[in-house]
């Protein structure tokens, strides 16, 4: 019976690994996070089991061969002709990617989420997302635009608008048109209010000229692009949101084009380009100055995307090394039984786990945001901290995984060499660490106008008070770690001008004590059950963040003496 099926997780005995990854269920054999949805949301499971261990076959099988095959023999070309001497772009995707694409929104990756009757959860979205990212990070991404996009017109856009185009995006037959966020340009960067592609009013549609210098899924049907109306103020509260087609209802092309595609370090497969807009026909979502606002609604969903999609690769990292480590032989033993390595798969392991934890988090607060506006502060300030850290894990755990499967690892015809270069991507899309650790000041600091810091202090604190007596030890280690996000807090909060100097280590420092907070919340619920599994995992994970170097000496490592059942992620008696 599938794992994810059964009434009951089997955890008497570790998991089996296999020789190689591909063939595996990337969602059964993910024990923690089908733990993780079984205690956070059992009816998000209950009702999309099935449909996620379908997926994570999937995901595990075919998508992750036309990922391999897309990525070192058909990326994306650009095909010119047209009326404009040759200066339209018709971006050509290979049919293996195409089917894949369409197949994952024919799987409900986008439509499920926005069903007439019974709409799922957006974590069930951000779930697949994250499965996706196990193979084929080229894929979720224009996945994660067409979401944001399809969540933008649902909650802020005109009726009319939403019911014209918003079909088109959650559709799931086949035929579904897939979305793009146009906001980059080259003088502005991460710097959206430096937009300086204009918008001329044409009767009850917009005309857009400018150039978006860096567009993922370049060819995408349908677009959100930020453009500045004449006369409106030159900051961000100048700008308005539009809706770019390409293809008006007569069948002609819009005028756009891409004008090159761009040539990257990873994610080959996936077509990102210059898309110039020369008089190109719109409609508003939203006008000066609440264009900004709706653009940053659509990259928070991203966002949180984009950390599912960081702890996709670094599970995916972690698979590849522990499969090649339990059956590749050197010396006259399995290199899993030698102690670096062993350290090396428990660290990748424990560091996957805690990037889950807060990944999972943002996912919950967002739909319990999305119905109680009051969540807003906690949403802000945990989407920062999860999209920074995991991405920053994410690269970590490709480098590892590399250098422990050696010089196959480097070559191309191992996933970890793509996989390497793909997830390098995760720390800028979206925002890079030093936009998000501006976004965590913003949302936690009363000087900023947020609330979310106080939200912070008072989720670790409800965590630390609930623990049982057998982990006072590492209640104590939370308390002293909430301790010291209060003083910066209140520093910060006190002198405002210091923030920008300080965001980073205060990021990592938020960022490090909740996830440490989620592991022994995750570790107090399995005591009650008579496992201590997750108890390791997260007094390794409290020493490597709160104890400093660990000494030289007699003193044995529980997680080395217990390494089965942790990497096999088997129930371990108290």
């Amino acid at each position: 019976m599938p794992l994810a099926m059964s009434s009951a997780l089997d955890l008497d005995a570790p998991f089996a690994y296999p020789g190689e990854t591909r063939g595996l269920n990337f969602f059964e054999s993910d024990r923690n996070s089908v733990r993780l949805l079984r205690r956070r949301a059992p009816g998000l499971l209950k009702r999309h089991a099935k449909r996620l261990s379908d997926f994570g076959a999937w995901a595990g099988g075919p998508l992750d061969e036309q990922a391999a095959y897309s990525d070192r023999y058909a990326t994306p070309r650009l095909e010119t002709f047209g009326p404009r001497d040759g200066r339209l772009g018709n971006v050509i995707l290979n049919p293996a990617y195409q089917a894949c694409h369409q197949e994952a929104y024919r799987r409900g990756v986008i439509g499920l989420a926005f069903a007439e009757k019974a709409p799922a959860p957006h974590t069930l979205s951000f779930v697949m997302g994250g499965l996706l990212s196990h193979s084929d990070i080229s894929i979720h991404c224009p996945v994660t635009m067409t979401g944001a996009l399809a969540y933008v017109l649902s909650r802020l856009a005109p009726a009319k608008l939403r019911r014209g185009y918003l079909p088109e995006l959650v559709r799931m037959d086949g035929l579904t048109k897939t979305g793009g966020t146009w906001a980059t340009e080259l003088h502005g960067g991460s710097d959206v209010g430096a937009t300086t592609t204009r918008a001329r009013p044409d009767g009850a549609v917009w005309r857009l000229t400018g150039l978006k210098w860096f567009t993922s899924n370049a060819g995408a049907g349908l677009a959100l692009a930020t453009a500045r109306p004449r006369g409106a103020p030159p900051s961000g509260k100048g700008l308005g949101c539009y809706l770019v087609p390409d293809t008006l209802a007569d069948g002609t092309a819009n005028n756009l084009w891409v004008r090159r595609l761009k040539d990257k370090l990873g994610t080959r497969a996936l077509a990102t380009g210059e898309v110039e807009l020369d008089g190109a026909w719109a409609l508003e979502v939203a006008g000066p100055p609440q264009g900004l606002k709706v653009m940053m609604e659509a990259l928070a969903y991203s966002r949180i995307h984009n950390a599912m999609a960081a702890c996709g690769a670094h599970r995916r990292a972690f698979l590849e090394a522990v499969c090649w480590a339990t059956h590749r032989r050197a010396f006259g033993s399995s290199i899993a039984r030698y102690p670096m390595v062993r350290d090396t798969l428990l660290d990748l392991a424990m560091e996957q786990e805690a990037g889950a934890a807060l990944a999972f988090e943002a996912a919950f607060a967002f739909d319990a945001a999305s119905a109680d506006a009051r969540q807003q502060p906690w949403l802000r300030t945990v989407t920062a901290l999860a999209k920074c850290r995991t991405a920053e894990a994410a690269i970590q755990a490709a480098r590892q995984a590399l250098e422990l499967v050696g010089g196959n690892g480097y070559t191309e015809d191992w996933p970890t060499a793509r996989l390497y270069r793909d997830v390098m991507v995760l720390s800028v899309w979206e925002g890079p660490s030093n936009i998000q650790a501006l976004e965590l000041l913003r949302a936690a600091l009363g000087s900023g106008g947020g609330t979310g810091g106080a939200a912070f202090l008072a989720h670790l604190q409800g965590v630390e008070e609930s623990l049982p007596s057998t982990l006072a030890d590492e209640a104590a280690t939370l308390r002293a770690a909430r301790g010291a996000c209060a003083e910066a807090l209140t520093y910060l909060n006190g002198h405002e001008h210091e923030g920008p100097r300080h965001a980073r280590r205060l990021m990592d420092l938020m960022a490090d004590a909740l996830c440490a907070a989620l592991l022994l919340e995750e570790a107090a619920a399995d005591l009650a059950e008579g496992d201590a599994r997750k108890t390791v995992i997260a007094r390794r994970y409290l020493a490597s963040r709160f104890a400093g170097r660990a000494p030289i000496g007699p003193k044995r490592d529980p997680a080395q003496k217990a390494f089965a059942r942790i990497i096999g992620y088997a129930s371990l008696e108290g």
